[in-house]
């Protein structure tokens, strides 16, 4: 498939470069060190429509397609992963919101979202579900006009930091994947309780919680769609968000190969700049072709979700996931090789994107998920 990109995505790809390189890299390490959420950044980010971006026009967003979505998200986590995360996630659960909620729910948090004013989070894995979904134990029970939340989900991002979260629940429990239904729940409702997980190989500056639901109570009204219908409208969106976490990889690989190039641009041994060494030439050419391979499958992918070709689009989005998420790996691997000592130290960012990068082969569907997923598609 041939496609190549409008001189509007090379605008968007030329704007978020230059974001990343005046407001995220010269904070990223000390964001990681600390491990701390970068509020202001993401308010900024926000000025630049790079919050939430796909979010319509008439919602104060930008209403990107696809493809400039996944430029931006590329982008973010060139610049740095940690801080690139917490910029892009901060609108987790709007495309349930756009595409199932009331319009009520659309007029009065997107614009909010979109303007970087507050951050949303998405419920959905539990301590002992994260790719089994069907098999959520929080309940939704229907009491009069309302419902009642019980529940426990992990590893949410912006679990301490979201005003509302878009959460799924069983409200027919017996029925698996057929009895769950999404809910709007501001996260300063009696009830809710947030642990914040700090202890994180990578992305320290981006939000992650356990969150405790006990006894929430929410109006029928913040039904996001139909009641037991939230496992089908989730499934809609599955091939979106593996593109968008395949070009997270494809942006940390790319951080990290450009590391690589300056680096060995700067280093001498034996008298020479170590990029002269025809080893050294290897391994970035073998790792720039790596990432352009990662590059053209993930907007492949973004290119066949924009063009809604749902069965196209939920195996080259695996692909995608699987390939670039791998390959981040790799490269960022082989970029702590190129700096040697230098780049087991955080004095260098290659640690970082190495320790980074590594999330992507996990969330949004494990490596193995992807496979079995491709391998569904094929047979």
């Amino acid at each position: 498939m041939a496609f190549s990109l409008s001189d509007e995505h090379e605008a968007i790809r030329e704007a978020v470069r230059e974001f990343g390189e005046n407001e995220m890299k010269p904070v990223a390490e000390e964001y990681d060190r600390e491990g701390k959420y970068p509020l202001e950044l993401r308010e900024k980010a926000a000025e630049y429509d790079f919050v939430a971006p796909g979010i319509p026009i008439e919602y104060g967003g930008a209403g990107m397609d696809k493809i400039s979505s996944t430029i931006v998200t590329e982008e973010l986590w060139r610049a740095d992963p940690g801080i690139g995360s917490a910029v892009g996630s901060a609108g987790f659960g709007t495309n349930m919101i756009v595409e199932f909620g009331d319009e009520w729910m659309k007029e009065e948090w997107l614009p909010k979202i979109a303007g970087g004013e507050i951050a949303s989070c998405s419920m959905i894995s539990e301590p002992a579900h994260g790719s089994n979904v069907a098999g959520i134990e929080t309940v939704a029970e229907k009491d009069g006009d309302e419902f009642v939340l019980n529940g426990n989900k992990m590893w949410i991002t912006n679990g301490t930091v979201a005003d509302i979260g878009v959460l799924m629940a069983k409200t027919s429990p017996g029925e698996g994947h057929r009895g769950i239904t999404a809910f709007l729940v501001p996260m300063d409702s009696d009830g809710i309780s947030t642990d914040k997980i700090d202890n994180k190989l990578g992305i320290r500056a981006s939000d992650l919680a356990e969150v405790v639901v006990d006894d929430v109570r929410v109006p029928e009204e913040n039904v996001i769609g139909e009641v037991d219908k939230g496992f089908y409208q989730l499934m809609e969106f599955f091939a979106s968000g593996r593109t968008s976490v395949a070009s997270q990889a494809v942006g940390a690989a790319q951080g990290a190969l450009d590391a690589a190039i300056e680096y060995a641009g700067e280093r001498e041994q034996f008298g020479q700049k170590i990029k002269d060494f025809q080893a050294i030439e290897h391994k970035l050419a073998e790792m720039a072709t790596r990432v352009e391979a990662a590059r053209s499958l993930t907007y492949r992918a973004a290119t066949e979700v924009e063009q809604n070709n749902q069965d196209i689009a939920a195996q080259f989005s695996s692909m995608a996931k699987l390939f670039a998420s791998e390959i981040a790996v790799e490269v960022a691997d082989e970029g702590i090789q190129v700096h040697g000592g230098s780049g087991y130290v955080t004095d260098y960012p290659a640690e970082r994107y190495y320790r980074d990068a590594r999330i992507t082969k996990i969330y949004e569907g494990t490596s193995e998920i992807q496979k079995n997923i491709i391998a569904d598609q094929l047979l």
